[in-house]
């Protein structure tokens, strides 16, 4: 992971082959000396920082390891966004609402195909089509008579929970808090104990993305304890709720190094799986044997258990439950594991063929860059290393 590495490591890994010491050092204002110390991990000045920060065109929080780096938008992503965040603000105060709205079975069929093309990984496409509904669910919850407001309620927490997430992917940070905050309080207002419960798990998620693992943990667990009891019942689609909700937790413990408490949830997470004995979705989240078992993959490679995350890989026995950003995301931890074992070939094979069948979702993500860094300092492959940065929008990692 990228809070792996040193500061000065990472600093090495942001300069890369576009930019020598030297340039760096012209680019920054500082001596050659400062920047060579600087990559040697030794400990410079906050005003030094913050001017290599600057020539390299990142943010202080990236170099120390509180963010992964991201690469640039494109200018139709930044639309998006700006459309998205206007959505959000301004139904939230009221604005722009005062237009007859589609009847809502057509509301909630716009944003279950919104939700369908995000859990393809078309991050863009699923913000362009909440910022278009999103309005339309708070006209429908304006025109709610008095007491009979909670579905339409549940129809705005679920396009909230949505426009955090596509935020989310997107960096942009202080829309996603804003978002699952709107979506809590639709949620609570509807009094829906699920919708509620995958609120907390969204905002646990926003916190994860942000460095701010305490935060993420404490409310990962707030989310399946908000419904443990239901777990009991034996109904589907609450114990696809809650196991989500534990296996989410176990990412979080791994992520703040846990071990123990990560194998132990993501146990009770199998558990539940077992239980159910397929794969389903609700709300737009899915959960079963395939999702769970994809999930320890991840665990097992941020708790430094490659071997372990290749074995568990290798006894899933039916991916195409897996939601296509699902199984994308598995890829990229196989292609992590693969590395971590020195295994470049396999590693870079595992990357190209993830990143050339699905590259709008690949630029969204910071794991390939990191993974190709890693495999470019010992391979010789040039041309591949080429065609993964044309993909990808990047300098060849070589």
């Amino acid at each position: 992971m990228w809070s792996d590495y040193s500061t000065g490591e990472r600093l090495k890994i942001l300069r890369g082959q576009s930019l020598t010491q030297e340039e760096l050092a012209e680019a920054s204002g500082l001596s050659v000396a400062t920047i060579r110390k600087a990559e040697r991990g030794i400990q410079i000045g906050l005003p030094s920082l913050l001017r290599i920060c600057a020539a390299l065109g990142t943010d202080v929080s990236v170099v120390l390891g509180q963010q992964e780096p991201r690469r640039a938008m494109q200018r139709e992503d930044r639309a998006m966004l700006r459309a998205l965040s206007r959505a959000v603000h301004d139904t939230m105060a009221g604005i722009d609402i005062d237009n007859d709205p589609p009847p809502a079975p057509e509301v909630t069929a716009g944003l279950r195909t919104a939700w369908d093309r995000y859990r393809d990984g078309r991050f863009a496409t699923a913000g362009a089509m909440v910022a278009v509904s999103l309005p339309q669910a708070a006209a429908v919850l304006r025109d709610r008579p008095t007491g009979e407001e909670s579905p339409a309620r549940v129809m705005m927490a679920d396009a909230h929970r949505l426009a955090a997430y596509v935020a989310n992917q997107f960096g942009a940070r202080d829309l996603a808090y804003a978002a699952i905050g709107h979506a809590q309080a639709q949620a609570e207002q509807a009094g829906d104990p699920v919708r509620a419960a995958m609120v907390a798990s969204g905002r646990s998620w926003v916190y994860l993305r942000d460095a701010r693992l305490d935060q993420a943990a404490a409310t990962a667990a707030t989310s399946y304890e908000m419904i443990e009891p239901s777990y009991r019942e034996g109904d589907l689609q609450l114990l696809a709720t809650y196991g989500w909700h534990v296996t989410f937790a176990a990412v979080v413990a791994a992520r703040r190094g846990n071990v123990a408490e990560a194998d132990d949830l993501l146990s009770q997470g199998l558990a539940v799986a077992t239980r159910m004995g397929r794969d389903v979705t609700v709300n737009g989240t899915a959960f079963g044997p395939s999702v769970v078992q994809a999930q320890a993959v991840g665990i097992h490679v941020s708790t430094g258990r490659p071997a372990q995350a290749l074995s568990t890989y290798s006894r899933i026995e039916d991916q195409s439950a897996l939601h296509p950003a699902a199984r994308n995301r598995l890829m990229l931890d196989v292609a992590l594991a693969q590395c971590d074992l020195r295994q470049w070939d396999r590693s870079l094979d595992t990357l190209l063929q993830v990143c050339t069948a699905h590259p709008e979702w690949a630029r969204q993500q910071a794991l390939p860059d990191v993974i190709a860094r890693r495999v470019g300092h010992t391979h010789p492959a040039a041309s591949r290393f080429r065609k993964l940065a044309t993909i990808l929008g990047t300098a060849p990692h070589r």
